[in-house]
């Protein structure tokens, strides 16, 4: 039961996607007994991704829900205490750090290991959210191979719907990119290369009025919002790049960050402005966003957690 378990732990990693389970592997493997709080959402984005064919290892791919699952497994195994919880609060104001689960469990840690990804923006459509992995994604890096030679949508109109357009490009056989207003706020190069790209087909003063498809993506339903006129798109992807969120609002008082939220590391390692705090994964990654890359950050932070316990002389 909760209320037996020990208040102080070494090792407290907070999130459980490809990150926060590889800081628990190395962690549990390196006898630093990690406790983790796996969050909102078990698993991370992962668990609402159906096949992932760009993780290194798996050359059948995998689905999603089912590759958190042997992570998580591995990280068990060595000993790690997995527990259903979220991080309510923080103190990094001292030592040892102060942490709260479900607003009423308040324990310390040696060392914290901040996992807790970033969450990608929804238009809000409930159809958006029904075909979710049916050919709606937030990810064109990672699914854009299953749309080859089709015809796909992307909304928005920053850098990365330019560049996830342009990616899409490569792939498919056309893509319709969703602009609301009569201008992107990408950079001048990033528009100048959609604008270029004959695969591209730029619709300005444009939203998304519905996802039209009983089990997956058949066509989706734009509006033009001078005049009002209704299209539909034929298409089998739908693709939202209006931007991530990253799941750091309670660290931000206390952790350097950007202006969107994102955690800063110290180059080259995974260590904040606070000793014995580290953070990893995609609440500190707006560049790559990647599983793999999470999985690399995560084993940073749990060396360099292991490292900080060492030369504390607890460890």
């Amino acid at each position: 039961m909760e209320n037996t378990t020990p208040k102080h732990i070494k090792c407290l990693i907070i999130g459980s996607g490809p990150a926060g389970y590889t800081a628990a592997i190395y962690a549990a493997r390196a006898n630093m007994q990690p406790v983790m709080y796996q969050g909102l959402q078990p698993g991370g984005q992962l668990t609402i991704t159906n096949d992932v064919e760009n993780f290194p290892g798996y050359p059948d791919g995998i689905m999603g829900p089912e590759m958190m699952e042997d992570l998580k497994k591995q990280a068990a195994r060595f000993g790690t205490d997995i527990r259903y919880g979220i991080a309510t609060a923080v103190d990094f104001s001292g030592h040892p750090h102060r942490v709260t689960i479900d607003e009423q469990l308040e324990l310390t840690a040696d060392t914290v290991i901040i996992a807790t990804g970033a969450s990608a923006k929804w238009l809000g459509l409930p159809s958006e959210q029904r075909l979710n992995g049916s050919g709606v994604s937030a990810c064109a890096v990672c699914d854009g191979f299953f749309y080859r030679g089709k015809d796909v949508v992307i909304v928005g109109a920053g850098d990365t719907a330019a560049e996830e357009a342009t990616y899409l490009a490569n792939l498919c056989n056309k893509v319709y990119m969703i602009v609301r207003k009569g201008e992107m706020r990408a950079s001048k190069i990033m528009q100048k290369r959609v604008l270029d790209n004959p695969k591209i087909e730029v619709l300005w003063n444009t939203v998304t009025d519905e996802i039209l498809g009983e089990h997956a993506v058949e066509a989706v339903r734009v509006k033009n919002v001078l005049t009002h006129e209704t299209r539909d798109l034929a298409v089998e992807g739908f693709f939202v790049a209006i931007g991530h969120e990253p799941n750091s609002k309670i660290f931000q008082p206390y952790l350097h960050h950007d202006e969107q939220g994102y955690l800063k590391t110290l180059p080259g390692t995974a260590k904040t402005n606070v000793d014995g705090v580290f953070a990893c994964g995609d609440v500190q990654d707006y560049t790559y966003r990647q599983a793999v890359t999470a999985a690399g950050s995560g084993c940073m932070a749990a060396l360099d957690a292991e490292r900080y316990l060492a030369a504390l002389g607890d460890h």
